[in-house]
């Protein structure tokens, strides 16, 4: 990450040294030229479903600030990510089932960075017709 030969020792600190925590690395799908990127935060509240059914228009990559999501994606069974733990979708076709708040007694917050297809909208609701031919994609929940 640094060049070794490189030095400040007039720098009064070097904890820039060991601040960094790798908490993800992914290689995202193609995206496409005139593509543009979005920071949100969003913040539910206790139990809280969250959003409806829905695709964004590219990869977006997360991180949960506080509290817990239940965050599902098509094909993949749902899991409950805690503050700390980050998360990535590749948009595209690909369903964002579900991103509510696990829990009934403490707000969840998380940040979302999205990269966007050009001239596209970066949410879009998934029609009830879709989510019934698609159905078989759905993983179930373990019991």
């Amino acid at each position: 990450m640094t060049d070794p030969d490189v030095t400040y020792p007039e720098h009064p600190s070097t904890a820039w040294q060991t601040a960094l925590t790798m908490l993800q690395e992914v290689e995202p799908p193609f995206v496409p030229d005139g593509f543009h990127a979005m920071t949100v935060v969003l913040e539910y509240p206790p139990g809280d479903p969250g959003a409806p059914p829905h695709r964004h228009s590219g990869p977006a990559f997360g991180y949960v600030v506080e509290g817990e999501m239940l965050f599902e994606l098509e094909g993949e069974p749902p899991r409950v990510l805690k503050a700390g733990e980050a998360f990535w979708e590749p948009g595209g076709d690909v369903i964002h089932y579900q991103d509510g708040n696990n829990r009934p007694d403490v707000p969840v917050r998380f940040t979302v960075t999205m990269l966007c297809a050009p001239d596209q909208p970066m949410f879009v609701l998934v029609p009830a017709e879709e989510l019934a031919e698609r159905k078989d994609r759905r993983v179930a929940r373990p019991a």
